[in-house]
């Protein structure tokens, strides 16, 4: 009687993601035979670009939670391909995987670098942000987020162009004007809106993505100093990856 074939199991990978990598990391996984790709989103922005495979969007409950997922769900891998700054969940990515016993990797695209003609100003937070502004300008483009101009609010004798995707919610600098965009931005745009706004001071987190870069060009260009946040640190123990190709390439190694 001839045997049944065997067929090799279906490898879980969760990506917690919504960044540009994320996405094109998941595009790969969902290529991959034997393997299954879940992409968790954090929620935040109302109509978030969807990634190939699996999504979930919403928070997980704290690092218990995530744990608790990933065992229910049969996790064989954790990716972290969240924003740079999304610290909380890193951290919780990084307990979560030790309690559930789950590999875990983090991609990071690389941040930015100065070049010759930049005046930059790093900083620690947003609120080392906030207090060094007063004494570099007085026209503000702050493209940090809407989650964090609380931080901002106080600055009542500056005025503030903020980015963001979503409408912002106070607290919020009470002189503001909003701009809602998405990137890829380009050189000629960013020259524009600094010229159009007067602006002379940028404020930026180190983000490192190239879709957003164009403002630093511009600034550059027009001599206007940037205050940069400087990124925080990933949780110790955790390898990092710099672009999708070789966290897919941890992937399989983690997976046989």
């Amino acid at each position: 009687m001839p045997s049944s074939p065997v067929h090799d199991p279906v490898r879980h990978v969760l990506v917690l993601g919504g960044t540009t990598e994320a996405r094109r990391l998941a595009a790969a996984l969902a290529e991959e035979p034997g393997v299954r790709v879940t992409s968790s989103l954090a929620g935040r922005v109302a109509a978030p670009r969807l990634p190939a495979g699996e999504v979930r969007i919403g928070g997980f409950g704290g690092p218990e939670g995530l744990a608790r997922w990933l065992r229910e769900h049969a996790v064989d891998a954790l990716i972290d391909a969240t924003h740079p700054f999304a610290d909380t969940i890193s951290f919780h990515a990084a307990r979560a995987a030790a309690t559930a016993h789950v590999p875990l990797l983090a991609l990071r695209r690389p941040g930015w670098g100065a070049r010759p003609g930049d005046v930059w100003h790093p900083v620690p937070s947003l609120t080392a942000a906030a207090a060094a502004l007063p004494a570099l300008g007085s026209r503000i483009f702050l493209t940090t987020g809407r989650m964090g101009l609380a931080h901002f609010a106080h600055l009542t004798d500056l005025w503030f162009l903020v980015r963001s995707v979503d409408a912002p919610e106070p607290p919020h600098p009470p002189r503001m004007t909003t701009v809602l965009d998405r990137g890829p931005f380009t050189l000629d745009g960013e020259r524009e809106l600094l010229r159009r706004h007067r602006i002379d001071v940028l404020v930026t987190k180190d983000s490192g993505a190239a879709a957003t870069a164009p403002k630093l060009a511009a600034a550059r260009e027009a001599g206007v100093p940037v205050v940069v946040v400087q990124r925080p640190p990933v949780p110790e123990g955790v390898p990092v990856a710099d672009e999708p190709g070789a966290a897919l390439d941890w992937v399989r190694a983690s997976l046989g």
